[in-house]
């Protein structure tokens, strides 16, 4: 399985291409790491590969917040230059600016 490099980072906000929602980077996998039943439950033609970067999100809509496990192939850069209101967001970023939050915390 080839693992390629990350194209966003931690702290960034990204749409997602299809869905109705946008949210901030705070993790990355190189390649699929969520469960069997998590890839499976997704209608197979809309799978994505899983030799790419996953990213989770602390991600929101118009009806709620939650978190995210969305594939490179379906993200986009948010370019509203809007800040999120994730209500965890202050649990490991600083506060919003010029379109990225800056991490707040140690990474191991």
């Amino acid at each position: 399985m080839e693992k390629r490099a990350a194209k966003y980072h931690l702290g960034q906000v990204v749409r997602h291409r299809k869905h109705p929602f946008r949210g901030v980077i705070f993790d990355v996998d190189p390649a699929f790491s969520n469960t069997e039943e998590w890839y499976s439950a997704i209608p197979e033609e809309a799978r994505p590969n899983r030799d790419q970067p996953f990213y989770h999100l602390l991600a929101e809509n118009h009806d709620s917040f939650y978190v995210a496990y969305v594939s490179e192939q379906n993200l986009v850069p948010d370019e509203s230059g809007e800040p999120v209101d994730h209500p965890d967001l202050p649990e490991l970023f600083g506060d919003f600016d010029d379109g990225h939050y800056p991490l707040q915390i140690a990474l191991n």
